[in-house]
């Protein structure tokens, strides 16, 4: 009798192990960013597994400050708002950054709430800029990569916190600055991005 009870309980402390092991490994693979703007709090669940490249770069960006004081500079309202590359007065920021590859194929899609690199149109020439899906888009998603045309937006993450401010960033109005469209009148600025717990 005591065997048995010595191995069910053996057999109970594996499986809990076990659990225990895959939850902080899910953690790990799911960091969250908390962007701090001038409307409000986003929080960021990123997909570390599914989009490692991506999550890794936006990460490094988040680490070193980069995004501290850049701008939304592309907001349109039933689509994405965009931000990660210019300063308030429209200055690039982002002008001689090194691009990363597309990871667009990783299966994610560009849903409302998701998160992915703003790209040229060359596929693998994201570099900081990033957008928040404001709807489902899904022409925005990995057809093929056998075109340029085919290759889509690479999502890496996806709100958690602060889809009501999405949704007011993506109200205000807009205009033109220089060659620049749908650039918010009044700047929309990331006052912080860090890693929370």
């Amino acid at each position: 009798m005591k065997i048995i009870k010595y191995a069910l309980a053996g057999f109970l402390f594996v499986i809990a192990a076990y659990f225990l092991f895959n939850t902080f490994i899910k953690e790990d693979a799911m960091p969250k960013v908390k962007l701090t703007t001038s409307y409000g709090d986003i929080v960021l669940e990123l997909d570390q597994e599914n989009a490692p490249i991506s999550t890794e770069n936006f990460l490094s960006y988040v680490e070193s400050g980069f995004y501290n004081e850049t701008i939304f500079h592309r907001v349109i309202s039933g689509f994405m708002i965009q931000g990660g590359g210019h300063l308030e007065d429209m200055t690039a920021k982002d002008a001689d950054l090194e691009p990363i590859t597309n990871e667009a194929n990783n299966g994610l899609r560009n849903d409302r709430g998701t998160v992915a690199m703003a790209r040229t149109a060359y596929p693998h020439s994201a570099t900081s800029q990033f957008f928040i899906n404001h709807k489902d888009n899904d022409f925005l998603n990995f057809r093929t990569n056998q075109v340029e045309e085919g290759w889509g937006y690479a999502v890496f993450g996806k709100v958690t916190e602060g889809m009501d401010v999405v949704d007011k960033i993506a109200d205000v109005q807009t205009t033109a600055v220089s060659y620049y469209q749908d650039v918010p009148v009044e700047a929309i600025k990331i006052l912080k991005a860090e890693v929370i717990d």
